[in-house]
Formats: C-alpha cells, sequence, structure tokens
C-alpha cells in the first residue's frame, strides 16, 4: 500500500484516513446506496448495531473528505474494509485503496491517464491497460480496468489464465 501511495503522491494524491467502525450514513446512505441495495444484507456487511459497521469499503473517507474540504480534491483513501462473505475464495477483511479527484473540467480520461501512469511506475514500462465498459452502482460511467500481464508480458501464462491481461480494478 506504501509503494501505491508514493506512486500517486508523485501526481499530487494526498492520503485521508477514517474509521473502520462507520455509521450506516456515512458508510451507505451519502453514497446514494439505497436500504434495499444486496451491500446492506447480513451477508455482506458487518452490522454492530442498527446504526453502525464494519466498513464495507473506504468510500467514507471519501464522504468525509467532502464534506470538510473544498475542491479541488485530489486524495488517496486506504485501508483495511470488512465483508461477510464465507465462501473460501473472499477473505472477510482486506484491503482496498480509493481515489478521488474532484475539479473542474476532470474527465474520464484523467482517470484513464492516472490508472495508465500508475501501471507503468507499479509494473513497468510497457505494460498496458485497458478499461471494459462495467455497471457499478456507485460510478456513472463504470469500467473495469486491465492490465497487460506482468508475468509474460501479455503473451498468456497461468497467472492471466492464458488471457495475457489481468484485472486489477474497478472505477468510475
Amino acid at each position: 500500500m506504501n509503494e501505491i501511495v508514493d506512486i500517486l503522491a508523485n501526481i499530487g494524491f494526498s492520503v485521508r484516513t477514517g474509521p473502520m467502525i462507520e455509521s450506516d450514513r456515512n458508510n451507505f446512505t451519502a453514497l446514494n446506496i439505497p436500504e434495499n441495495h444486496p451491500s446492506r444484507d447480513l451477508q455482506d456487511t458487518f452490522y454492530l448495531d442498527n446504526n453502525h459497521v464494519l466498513r464495507t469499503h473506504t468510500s467514507p473517507i471519501q464522504i468525509r473528505t467532502m464534506e470538510s474540504e473544498k475542491p479541488p480534491i485530489r486524495v488517496l483513501a486506504p485501508g483495511s474494509v470488512f465483508r461477510s462473505d464465507s465462501d473460501t475464495s473472499h477473505s472477510p477483511n482486506f484491503h482496498q485503496i480509493e481515489g478521488l479527484y474532484i475539479d473542474e473540467k476532470v474527465s474520464m480520461a484523467d482517470l484513464k491517464g492516472t490508472i495508465s501512469y500508475f501501471v507503468q511506475e507499479f509494473f513497468g514500462k510497457g505494460i498496458k491497460t485497458r478499461f471494459r465498459p462495467s455497471y457499478f452502482p456507485f460510478t456513472e460511467p463504470s469500467a473495469e480496468m486491465d492490465c497487460s500481464c506482468p508475468i509474460c508480458k501479455g503473451k498468456g501464462c497461468r497467472m492471466c489464465k492464458h488471457t495475457g491481461w489481468i484485472e486489477i480494478g474497478g472505477s468510475g
């Protein structure tokens, strides 16, 4: 996480943090997640009481930042998050890093440029990025982000399931 933060600090991002126990308002309501949304279900969220949860993402940090700072804003929100997943392919506690960039004339081109810069710095020169249209209920427009496999350089191997690409995240 420190390496990721350092790379993005080079282009003006700074870190904001927040509590791991979060209000329902900051974790869901302020993010326009309706009360009947599946992410609020007990199988996805650790509820501590009717109004508090273990944060399910670092987006509440974005809410706190937007309520306390005026644009332009260019921040990273790294930290532990919790999901009540019970299958063997998911951990109930993992780390996430979100970026928030608010300013006049910011577009998807800025997002693509930021991700491409990060991939080149993190995985090395020559690693390509691609964006695929996708749907996330929390961003519009949304995209899945992939990078060419840093192991086989896009030729296909077990790591990338012989596709030459590895999904690195969602964005919007």
